[in-house]
C-alpha cells in the first residue's frame, strides 16, 4: 500500500546533450546543431502522468524554454507546477554572482512572461549550489523565489553539502534572509546518507534500493521525499556521444531502456504531487502561488 505522505515529483526539463557528464565532450556552441529530443521525451512524460492523474513540478531550463515555448505552455496547461532550472546549465560554483544573477533573472522572467504567472521555485544545474556559493540563495531571495531545491546532502565530486538538512526547512541564507529549501532526498543507514532522489541513482541501482530508501523516509522518518527525473532518461534511442569516457557512458546510458518501466512502478508504490503541495502540507508555503 502506498504511503499516505504526499511526496514531490520533479522533472528537470533539459536535453540529452546538456548534461554534466558530457561537459568535456560537447561544447555549448554546438547545442543548436544537435538533434533535440526534449519535446518528444517530455510529452511522453506528460502522457504517463496524465494516465495516472499525477501533477508534478517541472524545473525548466531557460535555454530550452526560449526554443520550445509551445512545450512549456503545454506542460503548464496540463496543470503542472512550473519552476526555474536556470539558463545555461552551468555549475553555479563556476559562475560569478553577477553572471548567476543575470542568467537566473533572464530564465525566471522569460517563464513568467510566457506563462503569465509568477515562478516561485528554483533548482540549480546538477545541484551545484555548494558551500562555496551559498551566496546564490540570497540572489534567489532577491529575485522573489519562494523555495529552492538545489542542496544535496551527500558527498559527490560535482555537488553536495554533506551536512545540509535532509528535509524541507526554512533555510537561513548567508545574509540572514530566509528561503524554503527542499533538499534532494537521502536515506539513512547508520551515519551514512544514501542518495535515493532519482536520476542516475534510480537507473544504475536496483529498483529495490530506491523503493526501500524512499519507504524509510515516509514510514520510519514520517517525512516527504523529493524525486527527480530528466526527459532524456526514458529515451534509449538518443544519440551516443563520440569520445565520451566509460564513466560518462556508464552514468548516462545505463538502463535507459528500463527507466520508464521503473518509473511506472514508482508512481504506483508512492503518492506524488508538486513541490508546492508537499511544502504546503509541511506548513512551509501557503496554497496560493501568489503568496
Amino acid at each position: 500500500m502506498a504511503p499516505k505522505i504526499q511526496n514531490a515529483l520533479t522533472i528537470d526539463v533539459e536535453d540529452w546533450f546538456q548534461v554534466a557528464a558530457f561537459f568535456p565532450h560537447i561544447q555549448r556552441s554546438t547545442w543548436e546543431s544537435r538533434e533535440s529530443r526534449v519535446v518528444r521525451n517530455t510529452e511522453r512524460l506528460l502522457e504517463i502522468l496524465s494516465d495516472r492523474q499525477i501533477k508534478a513540478t517541472f524545473f525548466v531550463l531557460g535555454w530550452v524554454a526560449e526554443r520550445e515555448p509551445a512545450l512549456i505552455k503545454k506542460i503548464a496547461a496540463a496543470g503542472h507546477e512550473m519552476a526555474c532550472h536556470g539558463q545555461s546549465h552551468e555549475f553555479v560554483y563556476r559562475q560569478t554572482s553577477d553572471v548567476f544573477l543575470q542568467e537566473t533573472t533572464r530564465a525566471k522572467h522569460y517563464l513568467e512572461d510566457l506563462l503569465g504567472n509568477r515562478v516561485d521555485g528554483y533548482r540549480a544545474s546538477t545541484y551545484s549550489i555548494t558551500k562555496q556559493c551559498l551566496w546564490a540563495l540570497d540572489i534567489l531571495v532577491d529575485l522573489g523565489f519562494k523555495y529552492d531545491s538545489s542542496l544535496f546532502p551527500v558527498r559527490h565530486p560535482q555537488y553536495g553539502i554533506p551536512d545540509a538538512p535532509r528535509f524541507p526547512i526554512n533555510y537561513v541564507t548567508p545574509r540572514g534572509q530566509s528561503i524554503v529549501e527542499f533538499p534532494l532526498s537521502t536515506a539513512r543507514l547508520g551515519t551514512l546518507r544514501l542518495p535515493v532522489a532519482g536520476g542516475g541513482y534510480f537507473r544504475l541501482l536496483p529498483y529495490a534500493y530506491t523503493r526501500t530508501g524512499l519507504r524509510s523516509i515516509n514510514e520510519r522518518e514520517k517525512e516527504p521525499f523529493i524525486f527527480y527525473l530528466h526527459p532524456w532518461e526514458i529515451d534509449p534511442k538518443q544519440p551516443r556521444v563520440a569520445g565520451a569516457g566509460w564513466t560518462a557512458r556508464l552514468r548516462h546510458y545505463t538502463n535507459l531502456s528500463r527507466c520508464e518501466e521503473r518509473l511506472g512502478k514508482l508512481l504506483v508504490d508512492f503518492s506524488f504531487g508538486t513541490v508546492r503541495s508537499a511544502l504546503v502540507a509541511k506548513g512551509l508555503l501557503t496554497s496560493l502561488a501568489s503568496d
